[in-house]
């Protein structure tokens, strides 16, 4: 397993960020590709292209594109995550028993 992974070695380009952020919204290349209008091969091509700039390799225990979502959410935040509708769990309560995140910090 690679564990030599990096904040991107370079920015990413507008349509790698638009496919990083289906990836991490759990979609198929398959309904990437559909959704882009591109075929399922371009979107794996850019899909391993992402990878490289995060430095991830990968091999038979390594699931890439767990791995090059994570990466992509700590490089560009959480807000990759947003579409997701899941509860923060990055959150306390106020003094008026509000609950407040803090992962835009």
């Amino acid at each position: 397993m690679s564990t030599d992974i990096t904040i991107a070695s370079r920015e990413l380009s507008p349509f790698e960020q638009l496919v990083l952020g289906l990836v991490c919204e759990g979609k198929t290349n398959s309904a990437i590709a559909t959704h882009t209008s591109h075929t399922e091969k371009v979107i794996e091509n850019t899909v391993s292209r992402s990878a490289k700039a995060f430095n991830i390799k990968s091999d038979a225990d390594t699931n890439t594109r767990v791995l090059l979502a994570l990466a992509f959410r700590t490089h560009y935040g959480d807000k990759a995550f947003d579409k997701l509708n899941v509860e923060c769990q990055h959150f306390e309560l106020d003094a008026d028993g509000r609950s407040l995140c803090h992962r835009h910090d």
